[in-house]
């Protein structure tokens, strides 16, 4: 039931990396496959957590009424002092998720204190972004429905109810669960349409780049692997044959025509299925040595057969076959297109949330401005759902890039 609680952290604050990546740009690699018989052991128990209790409110004297310090108002919306030091909560979890005995003390820290820095800006940015979205009229209820389901389906769960009670039973509210995510997607539509599509790389940058950094792609032998699971833990015997049949068609439609990274979306149980089964880059060494043996010597767009593994069934496919020495410019094309794209994606997306704050009423309270990049003037504390009509400037339809189809260029 981990995945739950991750997937709480990454949508309750969004970073102003790229959500969306140019075409061809692979995801984060996943745990490296093992190759082993299939096991009937029951599924991990469902880890509970208590509830944590209620951030501490401040009273108001005059009306008796209990309300939320105020830290930020953006147009009609607020921040509380209780949502930034969630969020700040959520970046420290996050960060030790990551680092998973990976790095030390010291490292885990510094990367702690990197995230929280700019937790209440980045509060700040998520709510333009989400009123942009309305603004703009977009609805992401079709996709946010889709989101939830993966997750339900990641977690082993029989129904969408099923998932409700079990974000219940770690002290979260449903309501707040989906609204996180839904606020993560109207984001990233509004990234990728204002910002996103506005930057475009061409071959002539891609082969530009590539002759000036040859000696970057120097590797030795690696392969990039997609994968097919059909899940096979807390399955009874009997189920087996269905399972193996369920795996055995996935890789004849595969074989048939049918592009793997779909199939994996649609048919794989594997963590991996959102990102079309993608497990990353492997070198000699990295895999088990029955794997190793198999994949190593296939070539690009290669299938194995259906493997048995303790997890369930196992298809992969090469994705990659990186021969040892400088990999050719055909070979490394999009991984320098998302090189050049994360890099112009960052100043772009700053000067655009820029000018969202410029066209709408953005106070910060004294003491809070530096770490969210922004002026300050008094904030009375009032109810915690306050109208804010005072010297509030109206939303106006803009594009930042107006119709301009070129690079943007960094600043």
């Amino acid at each position: 039931m981990r995945n739950l609680v991750v997937i709480a952290a990454l949508c309750a604050t969004l970073p102003l990396a790229a959500q969306e990546q140019p075409q061809g740009a692979q995801p984060k690699p996943a745990p490296a496959p093992t190759l082993e018989k299939p096991g009937m052991a029951a599924p991990d128990p469902k880890s509970e957590k208590p509830a944590k209790p209620a951030a501490p409110k401040t009273s108001n004297p005059d009306s008796g009424k209990t309300v939320e310090e105020i830290i930020a108002r953006i147009n009609n919306e607020i921040i509380t002092r209780s949502e930034y030091n969630k969020a700040r909560q959520t970046a420290e979890e996050d960060a030790k998720s990551e680092c998973q005995n990976r790095c030390t003390p010291e490292q885990l820290q510094t990367d702690i204190e990197d995230r929280q820095k700019h937790t209440l800006r980045d509060l700040v940015d998520q709510s333009l972004l989400v009123q942009r979205a309305k603004d703009m009229g977009v609805s992401v209820e079709p996709e946010l429905i889709k989101r939830l389901d993966a997750i339900r389906t990641d977690n082993k769960l029989p129904t969408m109810e099923a998932l409700e009670d079990a974000v219940k039973g770690q002290g979260m509210n449903f309501e707040d669960f989906k609204n996180n995510i839904r606020n993560t997607l109207l984001t990233q539509r509004v990234i990728s349409s204002e910002v996103g599509s506005h930057i475009n790389i061409s071959d002539d940058e891609v082969t530009k780049y590539y002759e000036a950094h040859k000696t970057e792609y120097v590797r030795p032998e690696q392969v990039a692997l997609r994968e097919i699971v059909v899940s096979t833990e807390g399955k009874k015997p009997e189920d087996l044959p269905d399972l193996k049949k369920k795996a055995e068609t996935a890789l004849k439609r595969v074989q048939d025509g049918e592009d793997f990274g779909e199939i994996a979306k649609r048919l794989s149980d594997g963590s991996t299925k959102s990102q079309g089964g993608f497990l990353g880059i492997y070198k000699r060494g990295e895999l088990s040595k029955e794997l190793e043996d198999k994949v190593f010597k296939m070539k690009r767009k290669d299938l194995t057969e259906v493997m048995e593994t303790k997890q369930g069934f196992l298809i992969l496919e090469v994705l990659e076959h990186y021969d040892e020495g400088e990999q050719a410019l055909a070979k490394v094309k999009n991984e320098i297109m998302d090189k050049l794209y994360s890099g112009r994606m960052e100043p772009a997306m700053r000067e655009y949330l820029k000018t969202l704050r410029e066209q709408s009423y953005v106070v910060i309270k004294p003491g809070f401005q530096d770490i969210a990049g922004g002026s300050g003037s008094e904030i009375q504390e009032v109810s915690a759902t306050p109208e804010v009509t005072k010297n509030k400037k109206g939303h106006k339809k803009f594009l930042l890039f107006g119709k301009r189809s070129g690079s943007v260029s960094g600043t």
